[in-house]
């Protein structure tokens, strides 16, 4: 018989199924599933013991370095206290503490109205008169509203300041030149114009004829 033919396959009967079982017992190793099951419970108890001889470890050594116990370092159970109940005085007194919270508070509006507001008050100063110095005994000094105050400039001039004699520059440097006006007011904020605007067209309803 040659190598070929060995490896041929010989003509077997087919073997007989037994179906009283209900199910193919030659594909189930039950060996195999007890194995994993005995590897698996050897694995878990190994585990357990070692995560419970770690955990006594360590707080042994916490518990040494605290030192012995005492009254201030005894551990207190709190769970019979329950919750303690809010005291109405302590939740008043934080709500005072709360409005009273010294500058600079946070501003939720961006600030518009308290610019707002301040240009107002300097209105109220540059369109008004006021007193400056109401001190007695001494020259008091009076507020004019700045139109009056651009009048009275246009009509005397500007008062001449006495020179003052400045150091001779240093070699590299020169005068300084103010080409423009550093500043010429400020200018109303979008909020204050929206305001102004809002107020306008207020005016104009109310001067409707009814």
């Amino acid at each position: 018989m040659s190598m070929l033919d060995s490896h041929e396959p010989e003509d077997r009967k087919p073997e007989e199924i037994d179906a009283s079982k209900g199910y193919e017992a030659s594909d189930v190793r039950i060996s195999g599933v007890v194995g994993f099951l005995v590897a698996m419970s050897i694995f878990a108890v190994v585990t357990g013991v070692l995560a419970y001889g770690i955990g006594k470890f360590l707080n042994a050594h916490m518990a040494k370095e605290d030192g012995p116990k005492n009254k201030w370092a005894a551990p207190v159970d709190v769970r019979p206290l329950g919750n303690m109940p809010s005291s109405p005085e302590l939740q008043h007194k934080v709500a005072e503490l709360t409005q009273q919270f010294p500058t600079p508070r946070l501003q939720n509006d961006d600030g518009l109205q308290d610019l707002a507001d301040l240009h107002a008050r300097e209105d109220l100063l540059l369109e008004n008169y006021s007193w400056a110095d109401q001190a007695q005994g001494s020259p008091r000094r009076v507020r004019i509203p700045i139109e009056r105050a651009m009048e009275l400039i246009a009509q005397r001039g500007l008062p001449v300041a006495p020179a003052v004699e400045q150091a001779p520059l240093l070699t590299g440097d020169s005068k300084p030149v103010v080409a423009v006006p550093l500043t010429n007011g400020f200018t109303r904020t979008g909020y204050e114009q929206d305001q102004a605007a809002a107020q306008a067209v207020e005016g104009k309803r109310g001067e409707r004829p009814k």
